[in-house]
């Protein structure tokens, strides 16, 4: 996924954020484009050869899904729509990750876009009548009911995110740790890092939402500093607290015991 803000848009937004900087007493950070080291991730899974490897914000040529599946690695890619699906199929992946707009954190579209992001029940129908191939289902899941739901729906497994950021295991803040234990609302907002995602409401949101552009990863590194203060002063209005919809439901327990009650939950359901 490549950032789509120009240098002005840019100047402009770091202009904006004067005022937390202000707050935080800390300058906001360079404004830089950067692959996240794709040729070097892409090198050391040629080499270390693990059973599968997921993508996300985009789908590789078909020229690297082959060789990753040559050397034994089985290539999953996450998609948002129809049209994701159908390209990365195209590319012969083994696996599709369907995310939902109720999921919590980025949304891993392959461009950036105003569009209405599909619900998981829907991107589900839409996929499941292009393709038998495995798929995975993900956001806003957090029950066992909702488990047993995608899988009656065609998914072939689900996949959990927030559910697990509050287990001791997560490496989650703990001011954003005492955000999921309230009720505010989420809504996608592109504030933070400029790629749409979604977090629980909170004054950054509120006063920077509407004045950020499109530019991932140059937002990110704009308001790292910002948050990186916030997060270590204790202050929850200044970070990114990305959580899905059903973040309520989250509960306190070790990882391993969450996993367990939803799969027997779901189990239970498809059997009553």
């Amino acid at each position: 996924m490549r950032s789509g803000a120009s240098p002005e848009a840019l100047r402009i937004y770091a202009e904006r954020l004067r005022g937390e900087e202000e707050r935080y007493r800390v300058s906001c950070g360079e404004p830089c484009w950067s692959d996240d080291g794709w040729t070097e991730k892409l090198a050391l899974i040629f080499t270390e050869r693990p059973p599968v490897v997921s993508f996300t914000f985009g789908c590789p040529e078909r020229e690297v899904v082959e060789e990753l599946k040559r050397r034994g690695t089985s290539v999953w890619v996450t998609v948002t729509s129809r049209t994701e699906a159908e390209a990365a199929l195209g590319a012969d992946v083994d696996a599709l990750v369907l995310q939902g707009a109720e999921a919590g954190g980025h949304q891993g579209t392959w461009r950036q876009h105003d569009d209405e992001p599909l619900t998981l029940l829907t991107l589900l129908q839409l996929v499941r009548a292009m393709t038998d191939r495995p798929v995975v289902a993900a956001g806003g899941i957090a029950s066992a009911s909702a488990v047993a739901a995608v899988l009656a729906a065609g998914a072939t497994a689900a996949q959990v995110g927030t559910a697990l950021m509050l287990s001791p295991e997560a490496g989650t803040s703990e001011p954003h740790r005492e955000a999921l234990r309230r009720r505010a609302p989420t809504r996608l907002t592109s504030a933070f890092t400029g790629a749409r995602a979604r977090a629980i409401v909170n004054r950054f949101v509120v006063e920077h939402d509407r004045d950020a552009p499109v530019g991932y990863p140059e937002i990110h590194y704009l308001t790292a500093p910002l948050r990186a203060e916030a997060r270590k002063m204790g202050d929850a209005d200044g970070i990114n607290l990305w959580a899905g919809m059903a973040y309520q439901l989250t509960r306190e327990e070790p990882a391993a015991t969450t996993v367990e009650r939803l799969a027997a939950g779901a189990r239970f359901a498809a059997d009553a």
